[in-house]
């Protein structure tokens, strides 16, 4: 390994510059390659490319752009975010770097293969369809019953997800899917309807090397219906390392990982507990979002970036310490407010008051008074995020709980309500 390492990172936008940081922290020096001539339109803005020792863009030519990373001598080539994966994945393997090759690259990208290759390794999955046109899903929604779930087969943060209940409703979902941009600014040619787990959901966060796995942070999602969304994720709380629950869960998070080819880097795997046992719900090959991990590494005192690090820059020091727990125990939790309302935000009356909590740790502002505003019906909706930092879990609760009785209509001065 040379006296500077360097590592590649595809696809650096917004949240990913968490992973960039950790890397620079530990003294290597990281290339940005950019998988797409035209950024996605949810990651377009101004990029600073000061900490990068050359900015790559992929045109299409897999060589080319091989010749040009290979020529920084990473040694590593790592995903930033979703739509960097396969291009991580064919860049690391075409250049003999640890990889998880291209095999199975796209069932780690596709929603539907996912699933269909976590079952066909014998593992418990959702029933599903792929389907292409409403005729298909009606007919499919009416032979499983009950309430499916209709969604892109590629998107992130919960949007383009729809859950429905009867066969109309599965229809008009795959009419909006079918046709749309996903966030990646794709267009959707299909979708997936899978049937509805009941079930708490959980994020798992992992990283691996060489098939040895370490679960980093496991995280407890709470839901609401609200805004004419029947599952909207609401908050999410940092679970204690060890415990019954998360044994199964890093279980049987350890044999998708295996099932979808994930021996090296970072994952995000989303899991439901239902009565019959763990079941994914989806995964995919790069650092949790939502800056999740850095707010773990704060409760924590490591999370899912610093063992990033370790696998591809110290793996020698990765697999002496991969069991170990973490140097903290802090409880936190991470609660999106929910907007009923678009339009005009004037401001927030009660914001003072969530400052105010004895756990508080920060508000993250994603709407500023003067700026519109709409009903939040995804991850990608929440007005503001409020993190909840303490060493008593029942001061995490209740003031999550606190927040969630606070937002509501008044929470919000609004000048004027406009559409979406």
């Amino acid at each position: 390994m040379p006296a500077t390492p360097l590592v590649c990172v595809v696809d650096s936008y917004g949240l990913s510059k968490n992973l960039v940081d950790a890397f620079l922290r530990r003294g290597a020096a990281v290339v940005r390659v950019q998988s797409t001539p035209d950024v996605p339109a949810t990651c377009r803005g101004p990029f600073d490319l000061s900490d990068y020792r050359d900015n790559i863009v992929h045109r299409g030519d897999l060589a080319a752009t091989a010749r040009a990373v290979a020529a920084h001598r990473p040694v590593a080539v790592v995903a930033g975010g979703e739509t960097g994966v396969e291009l991580a994945d064919a860049l690391s393997e075409l250049l003999g770097l640890p990889t998880n090759g291209t095999a199975l690259s796209a069932a780690r990208s596709n929603k539907y293969l996912m699933v269909e290759t976590v079952s066909q390794a014998g593992l418990a999955a959702a029933r599903q369809a792929f389907v292409t046109d409403e005729r298909a899903v009606r007919a499919w929604h009416g032979s499983v019953g009950g309430r499916i779930v209709v969604k892109p087969l590629r998107s992130a943060a919960g949007n383009g997800v729809h859950f429905c209940d009867t066969p109309e409703e599965s229809a008009a979902a795959v009419r909006a899917v079918i046709g749309s941009q996903n966030v990646f600014s794709e267009r959707n040619t299909a979708a997936v309807a899978q049937e509805y787990l009941r079930g708490t959901e959980y994020r798992v966060n992992t990283v691996s090397r060489d098939r040895v796995h370490r679960v980093c942070e496991i995280w407890r999602t709470t839901r609401i219906t609200a805004n004419g969304v029947a599952d909207l994720s609401d908050t999410v709380y940092l679970m204690p390392r060890r415990g019954e629950v998360q044994d199964r869960l890093s279980a049987y998070a350890g044999e998708v990982l295996d099932a979808l080819g994930i021996r090296h880097g970072p994952a995000h795997v989303e899991i439901k507990i239902i009565a019959a046992g763990p079941v994914l719900v989806e995964a995919g090959a790069r650092i949790g979002g939502t800056h999740l991990p850095h707010y773990a590494q704060l409760a924590r005192g490591a999370s899912q970036l610093d063992w990033t690090v370790d696998a591809y820059l110290d793996p020698d020091r990765f697999m002496a310490r991969h069991k170990d727990d973490d140097p903290r125990a802090l409880h936190c939790a991470f609660v999106g407010l929910v907007s009923p309302f678009s339009g005009t935000l004037r401001g927030y009356p009660y914001l003072e008051q969530l400052r105010a909590l004895e756990s508080f740790h920060e508000v993250r502002v994603a709407v500023a008074p003067g700026q519109r505003i709409r009903r939040t019906v995804d991850d990608l909706s929440y007005p503001a995020i409020v993190v909840l930092l303490h060493d008593s879990e029942e001061t995490v609760l209740r003031d999550a709980n606190t927040i969630r009785y606070l937002d509501g209509p008044s929470f919000y001065d609004m000048t004027d309500l406009g559409p979406e």
